[in-house]
């Protein structure tokens, strides 16, 4: 598909400093957190990890049902994507088409979730999506977004869909850069960034790399934790302190190898998040009550943390499928409006329109005079 040009506007707000903001440096989040209905329950549990668990089982016992399961005898949920992908290119032929059936299933769901996402009035005109989560990491994730934009293509549908270019690991930690104004981070080379999942916690330095690219495209994460609270099923108070002691851990990491580090962590965490750093719904799959009106997760980091160098720590919380969208920032300019679905415990969803400095708008208009 050709590249699109996006269009200018003069409205240019001051970006805020806040949780869950709107307003960023370089996008406006028109919508994040979208929760659709079917009569089945919420429409994008229909195209979540799960979702694709439950297809891969129904097509495992219907082959079954007449002769030996191609993919053995352990359970849909314990057979990695690792192992699906090897399947799928070294295995026998009926174990491949048992998964090449998955994935076209999935396909199909997930296209109708994207047509019901692009008839919501906050995500009208969306010209592209970038695809995250666990599920994106996996050939068959990758083959299943692919045969998802071909289908909606088919229908006439023109979106550009394309994979999340970082691991799924590291997009959430990325994003974190672009929760705040550059100046925050004028004169360092590093941030600490924090991704929560309903089944991972991550935490990470992630290099700035501005000498390689000023537009922030080639950062990256340089040092990285991931605890899997799912497994040890913690109380809220021994996650949080669990995070604390993974981020004392790092700040001494950067100490010692020299790093620079902003005085800021960024948070990608599910769920709608108040500008207090609360959060108003969506954490259901945390570990504990972080729903509670009491409960703040930016001021107890900010107590055990209170400085990072010789400045106030600075803490900024926004929905993680936001995050990760804010990851792909530097690769949308070429949009102006698009969006981000996160396929893993669920569906996430946030969807933006960037923002031009004058000098961007400028550097427009002269290309478009250059053209006449």
């Amino acid at each position: 598909m050709a590249k699109k040009t996006a269009k200018k506007t003069d409205e240019t707000p001051t970006p805020l400093l806040a949780h869950g903001g709107k307003v960023l440096s370089l996008v406006t989040v028109d919508a994040y957190n979208a929760e659709m209905r079917s009569p089945e329950g919420f429409l994008g549990d229909r195209a979540s990890r799960r979702a694709f668990q439950a297809i891969l089982d129904d097509w495992r016992d219907r082959v079954s049902r007449a002769g030996d399961d191609p993919l053995g005898d352990a359970p849909s949920e314990q057979i990695g994507k690792k192992q699906l992908d090897k399947l799928l290119v070294e295995g026998d032929a009926e174990a491949a088409g048992v998964i090449h059936g998955a994935i076209e299933e999935f396909a199909q769901e997930f296209a109708q979730v994207i047509r019901r996402f692009l008839k919501l009035k906050d995500w009208k005109d969306t010209e592209a999506l970038v695809i995250g989560g666990g599920f994106r990491t996996s050939r068959i994730g990758e083959l299943a977004i692919g045969r998802t934009s071909v289908l909606l293509k088919a229908d006439g549908i023109d979106l550009d869909i394309k994979p999340i270019r970082n691991h799924s690991d590291h997009a959430g930690l990325i994003g974190c850069i672009q929760l705040v104004p550059s100046w925050i981070l004028t004169g360092h080379d590093s941030i600490l960034a924090v991704d929560i999942g309903g089944t991972n916690i991550r935490a990470g330095i992630v290099e700035l790399r501005r000498r390689k690219s000023a537009d922030l495209s080639q950062a990256a994460v340089k040092h990285f934790e991931l605890w899997r609270h799912r497994d040890d099923e913690p109380e809220r108070e021994d996650a949080v302190q669990r995070l604390i002691d993974m981020l004392i851990g790092l700040i001494k990491r950067a100490e010692k190898e020299g790093a620079n580090l902003a005085p800021f962590i960024g948070i990608g965490c599910p769920g709608v998040i108040d500008a207090d750093g609360s959060i108003e719904r969506g954490g259901q799959n945390l570990p504990g009550d972080w729903e509670h009106k009491s409960f703040n997760l930016p001021e107890k980091l900010c107590a055990a943390i209170p400085k990072i160098g010789d400045h106030e720590t600075v803490i900024v919380m926004h929905n993680d499928a936001v995050v990760q969208g804010l990851s792909e920032v530097p690769m949308m300019r070429e949009y102006e409006h698009w969006g981000a679905l996160t396929i893993g415990t669920g569906l996430g969803n946030a969807r933006f329109t960037n923002r031009f400095s004058e000098d961007e708008k400028q550097e427009e208009e002269d290309e478009s005079e250059d053209n006449e």
